[in-house]
């Protein structure tokens, strides 16, 4: 049962959040009272999901737009326009936008491996540095970043050399930033999802999720709001001392 009022008052934004997880953390957060912008490289996306949001709150108030991520330009236009839209900049930030290229080491062509790492490593450092710019330039108290790692980051997976390469980057990523940016009131903190059903996972064949889903010691995949509810505690007062921290979201994958 979500804890309606803990994120009330707080202006928040979502990268990815047009669909799967991002989507997820975007209607949780919303539900618990947030003002959410809902931020993605798709303009159709992040305006479907900015129709499911819930406005129960006074004063509630959503916004959609389009960003991609691995453009500096384009992040920072997108901060900017926040901060014309809501006179502010937002107090919690989820990093959840990511790619997929797969494909084994021996093939994988230079610019599968280059993309990946710009929209999922880049486009965190750049959302992540303009979002703490503006946060300690209005000198707010306090803010909460959470990026979206992987399993895959900490454990490696076959044919996703460039992903894993990217989420392991994304970790090591939020731990220096937790440390830099502490002394402003931010804490940073991973979020690393095992197998989650989303729209990337659906191209997946049915009996590699058959292999996937036996590999999981409580037997089925996961959803995106199990995971959305992390990132919700993460970016509530909940967890106002925890920095640095890397948080499993896996059914207990690769346990021990």
């Amino acid at each position: 049962m979500a804890a309606t009022t803990r994120l009330i008052s707080r202006l928040t934004l979502v990268t990815g959040g047009g669909s799967g997880i991002g989507r997820a953390v975007c209607q949780r957060l919303a539900s618990e009272g947030a003002s959410v912008v809902v931020a993605d490289i798709s303009e159709g996306s992040a305006s479907d999901t900015l129709r499911s949001l819930p406005h129960d709150v006074r004063g509630q108030e959503h916004m959609s737009a389009v960003v991609d991520v691995s453009s500096k330009e384009s992040v920072e236009n997108l901060l900017t326009s926040i901060q014309c839209r809501y006179f502010q900049p937002a107090s919690v930030c989820v990093n959840a936008a990511g790619i997929t290229q797969d494909d084994f080491l021996l093939r994988m062509k230079e610019e599968d491996f280059d993309r990946v790492l710009q929209v999922n490593l880049k486009g965190t450092f750049l959302v992540t540095q303009s979002f703490a710019k503006a946060l300690a330039a209005c000198g707010a108290p306090k803010g909460s970043i959470v990026t979206l790692g992987s399993i895959v980051g900490k454990v490696g997976n076959i044919g996703q050399i460039n992903y894993a390469s990217s989420k392991s980057g994304v970790e090591g990523l939020t731990r220096t930033a937790a440390k830099e940016l502490s002394r402003f009131g931010i804490r940073c903190n991973c979020v690393l999802p095992g197998f989650i059903l989303t729209p990337m996972t659906a191209k997946v064949p049915e009996k590699v999720i058959s292999k996937m889903t036996a590999m999981v010691p409580m037997g089925r995949m996961g959803e995106p709001a199990e995971v959305a509810d992390v990132c919700a505690f993460l970016a509530s007062d909940d967890s106002c001392y925890i920095t640095g921290a890397s948080i499993e979201v896996t059914g207990g994958l690769f346990i021990g």
